[in-house]
């Protein structure tokens, strides 16, 4: 919404959205995106924008805080849209049904925007949208996203509008995206009396999504050039002086570094950062332990589950299955319940 002149960009045709929610989908990004519309239209005293709500099968989807929300129709009876939006949350790839992948499909031959928000950068490029072309998704699935995508350009921004793509980070990300789209369709005037009514100050897409990672390279300070490096190279870990070398400092000076900023070794920080890497591509992904420990750096899995089992308190089988049980109780809570009820009726042993 930067520097945008004060009316609607020519040729700039945006009033109808499709917004699909995915299992586990991010409610505060829906709620910022709906109301980003919902107070246009207020302001304007006119029905600028409308959206709908789809499922796949048109039944209600869980969000990822356990709220349920109702939809206005399945993916087969979603209507023509300007833009369709998809909302994808903790589960990125394992709900993208072929039926979702063609729906997008469809909509990009048909023009629309087809857009993705936090991790539905996934669907995208299952469903051949995104190419060679740029990403932007949530920070913590990038590494995830590039395993599974390597040809892939990601950005560390916002948000992306380019061509008939969009790709928002999610979470406040979003407000700002949606803001964005308004100043394109409407003029940046209504576009700013939306963002002084929900109280925040616009920000541009290239900025970066977390605060300790600046967009300027000359504003990076040690700290985050140490992390930086750390997570650039998970699959073969660097040695200490590698480190030190690519840095520009010696081994010592690392070493004291790293005690004065995070309280630990060098090479104990960089196990802490391929751990965590580790964990999400547990959470986001299916890819096999043995995978999951030849991408952060571990040659052996045996190796990998006790580092991880100290890090989490739990083997990275456990940490899986238990997510898994999770999730089973998330989509089939009827099952859980009568379960419940099963146990209830058995009585006491």
């Amino acid at each position: 919404m930067v520097d945008q002149p004060s009316g609607p960009r020519d040729g700039f045709q945006l009033s109808s959205f499709n917004f699909i929610l995915q299992p586990e989908f991010p409610m505060n990004a829906f709620i910022l995106a709906s109301e980003a519309l919902r107070i246009a239209n207020q302001n304007s005293a006119r029905d600028l924008f409308r959206w709908r709500l789809a499922s796949e099968t048109g039944a209600p989807v869980r969000a990822s805080n356990g709220m349920w929300m109702s939809v206005d129709c399945d993916l087969a009876a979603m209507p023509l849209a300007d833009a369709y939006l998809l909302f994808e949350g903790n589960l990125p790839t394992q709900r993208n049904s072929p039926e979702l992948l063609a729906r997008l499909r469809a909509a990009a031959r048909y023009g629309a925007l087809v857009g993705a928000v936090d991790t539905g950068a996934f669907a995208l490029a299952q469903a051949g949208l995104v190419g060679g072309g740029p990403a932007v998704l949530h920070w913590e699935a990038i590494p995830t996203f590039k395993e599974r995508f390597p040809d892939s350009e990601v950005r560390n921004q916002l948000y992306l509008v380019e061509g008939n793509r969009i790709h928002c980070a999610g979470g406040v990300a979003t407000l700002d995206l949606m803001l964005d789209l308004i100043g394109r369709a409407q003029g940046s005037a209504l576009a700013n009396e939306v963002a002084n009514a929900l109280v925040h100050a616009p920000r541009p897409a290239e900025a970066p999504q977390r605060l300790d990672e600046p967009a300027g390279p000359k504003t990076v300070s040690l700290p985050e050039r140490i992390i930086a490096l750390m997570e650039r190279n998970l699959d073969f870990p660097l040695t200490l002086e590698e480190m030190a070398a690519d840095l520009g400092l010696s081994a010592r000076s690392l070493a004291r570094a790293c005690r004065r900023h995070f309280d630990e070794s060098p090479m104990r920080l960089y196990l802490r950062v391929r751990l965590q890497a580790a964990r999400n591509f547990l959470f986001y992904e299916e890819f096999s332990i043995k995978d999951v420990a030849l991408a952060c750096g571990f040659s052996y899995p045996t190796v990998f589950a006790r580092a991880f089992k100290r890090q989490f308190g739990e083997t990275p089988r456990a940490f899986r299955m238990n997510w898994r049980r999770r999730q089973s109780q998330t989509y089939l809570p009827e099952i859980r319940r009568l379960s419940l009820s099963a146990r209830e009726f058995a009585g006491p042993k």
